[in-house]
């Protein structure tokens, strides 16, 4: 019996996480890894805009499953503020809308700036960008604008659980503001530098953003699309991504069975969604205790 000619080998379910280069959309960094890791099933936990660099987690085949939770978790950025004017995207690759006097901008006092800051911290109600992803009866927001129609977004409760100023540098015409911030899914950091703009008078847009984590990842597992076309492989596993992300359930042989036929199983006592391990120490999926039993929200093994 002769072996298929030239077969592709199969590529192992897991995670990537790209140092996302300056200039590149997250769908540019999912084509290129697709490409470099030779399968189609390649996704991305939360986008990052052109502009904005670091973390960004693909899932590879069967991982891609763990996106649609990971997106969901907390993320960390490094932004730069620049106060003094804004623009029609909220951040630095808009047109400008406004400027301000530097007399004006001189009036900003550090005592003000962190003000500012501390009203943007904690549980806040967000209007998101008018050129997000958002969408608005099925179309992007930032399609509609595109399109030449006035796109008014409602505000959102998003949770910043920390805006720490690190740095600050003047000028005649701009203040800039290194800024670390920590907050929930669906945080748009850009908007908040707009309406810190606007709290002070003086007008606001992102001017740099570097995303250092998402989730339990961060820049210490990242690996850059150059180092990735040279050698091809994950940054983890999806064993170890499961490990890393979620609480992990171990069970029975018995147990795991039942599992995978979709039945329920005893509760775990765990909070939250947690990762299911069978007697082998392989994940197989992720489940939630409801009610009187568990219940698998994915399953993760062929």
């Amino acid at each position: 019996m002769h072996g298929v000619p030239n077969a592709k080998p199969q590529v192992p379910p897991g995670l990537v996480v790209i140092d996302k280069p300056d200039g590149m959309t997250s769908h540019d960094v999912v084509a290129k890894v697709r490409r470099i890791m030779g399968t189609r099933k390649v996704g991305h936990a939360g986008t990052l805009d052109p502009m904005a660099t670091g973390v960004l987690v693909l899932g590879i085949e069967r991982a891609t499953k763990l996106l649609g939770h990971l997106s969901l978790d907390t993320k960390a950025y490094l932004a730069t503020i620049r106060l003094g004017s804004a623009t029609t995207t909220d951040d630095a690759q808009g047109d400008v809308l406004s400027t301000v006097d530097p007399e004006r901008l001189a009036e900003v006092t550090d005592e003000a700036i962190a003000a500012g800051l501390r009203v943007l911290t904690g549980s806040i109600q967000q209007v998101p960008s008018a050129v997000s992803a958002v969408k608005v009866d099925g179309k992007r927001a930032y399609a509609r604008v595109r399109a030449g129609e006035d796109v008014q977004l409602a505000a959102r409760p998003v949770e910043v659980s920390r805006m720490d100023l690190l740095a600050s540098r003047r000028d005649a015409a701009w203040i800039d503001l290194d800024v670390m911030v920590e907050c929930s899914s669906g945080t748009y950091v850009r908007a908040l530098a707009r309406d810190l703009g606007a709290d002070l008078g003086v007008g606001g847009h992102l001017n740099a953003l570097r995303r250092t984590r998402v989730g339990p990842f961060d820049l210490r597992v990242v690996t850059t699309l150059e180092k990735l076309t040279a050698a091809p492989e994950l940054s983890l596993s999806l064993d170890d991504a499961v490990v890393a992300a979620f609480p992990r359930r171990e069970v029975n042989a018995r147990l795991a069975a039942a599992l995978l036929r979709g039945q329920r199983l005893p509760l775990a006592g765990i909070t939250g969604t947690y990762g299911v391990f069978d007697p082998d120490g392989h994940a197989i999926a992720l489940a939630v205790d409801d009610g009187e039993t568990a219940r698998s929200v994915v399953v993760l093994r062929v």
